[in-house]
């Protein structure tokens, strides 16, 4: 379990987090939404030590952050930031992922059965013996994740995972994603994407200017349009298109996921409840 407790922090005299108070289960999917410049990164930051609070205190499985170093607090907690290429320096993919099983002290063949398992895992079979530096943005992305999934953190972060991808990489993100989550990992997305987190439906922590304004359901908060525009952020599509025939269909309920929404018309349409309004459309 991730606990922050009335945790402020800045840089030098710019306040960035104001009292933040947030709880996050062993098991959880949640994404921490906002616009730029809302504190979603720096926050995350906080969760294996790379950030200390000014004050406050942080705690993962019963560790306090400002007692542990980050190497320490990376083997529960292992973060994919923005830039994946930033991170790499290792001449093929192989050992870029082997370089923090070797750091973490894992014996040769445990670190040659992790790598082979995280490869396959991540879709980036026949590229081991690329350089990092050739591969594709999204593969790029696979393979920072992978590079953390190989020594296998109870916490896995990712900071704006969909940044830059194209449909296809988005897919392939998804599917690793719920198949993190049949696995029990703990999967925390940092993300301004509504359109990605109304698919996948996570807990939905909303913030704005370094201080948390919602924390609810995808349905709850993204459906929310009062605090989505507070937020800086746009209304998943479905949400807008819910909210429009709402006032022409009685009882049509606030959602936000294009699978949820097909089903709930067919229903009603099934049900004769919607037709008059769509002939008139």
């Amino acid at each position: 379990m991730i606990e922050i407790k009335n945790l402020w922090f800045s840089y030098d005299t710019n306040l960035i987090l104001k009292n933040i108070n947030l709880t996050i289960h062993e098991g959880e999917f949640v994404a921490i939404m906002g616009d730029n410049g809302a504190g979603k990164t720096t926050l995350i930051k906080h969760f294996n030590g790379l950030l200390k609070p000014k004050k406050g205190r942080v705690l993962v499985d019963g560790l306090d952050t400002r007692q542990y170093t980050v190497a320490r607090l990376s083997k529960l907690v292992g973060i994919v930031f923005q830039y994946p290429e930033k991170m790499f320096f290792c001449e093929t993919v192989k050992d870029e992922i082997e370089f923090a099983l070797k750091n973490f002290g894992f014996d040769p063949e445990l670190r040659r059965k992790k790598v082979k398992n995280v490869i396959t895992m991540l879709w980036l079979d026949g590229l081991e013996n690329r350089s990092p530096f050739t591969l594709s943005g999204g593969e790029q992305r696979r393979l920072a994740l992978a590079c953390v999934l190989a020594w296998d953190p109870k916490y896995i972060v990712l900071d704006e995972p969909t940044a830059g991808q194209d449909g296809f990489q988005r897919e392939i993100l998804t599917d690793i994603i719920r198949n993190l989550r049949l696995r029990n990992k703990t999967v925390i997305i940092v993300t301004h994407d509504v359109e990605f987190v109304a698919e996948l439906k996570p807990r939905v922590i909303l913030m704005k200017s370094g201080e948390i304004i919602a924390d609810g359901t995808a349905d709850e908060v993204l459906s929310n349009h009062i605090l989505m525009e507070k937020a800086g952020l746009i209304p998943p599509t479905i949400s807008i298109l819910s909210n429009e025939l709402k006032r022409k269909i009685h009882n049509f309920p606030n959602l936000v996921n294009i699978s949820d929404f097909m089903d709930k018309l067919h229903e009603y349409l099934k049900r004769g409840g919607g037709l008059c309004y769509l002939r008139s459309y």
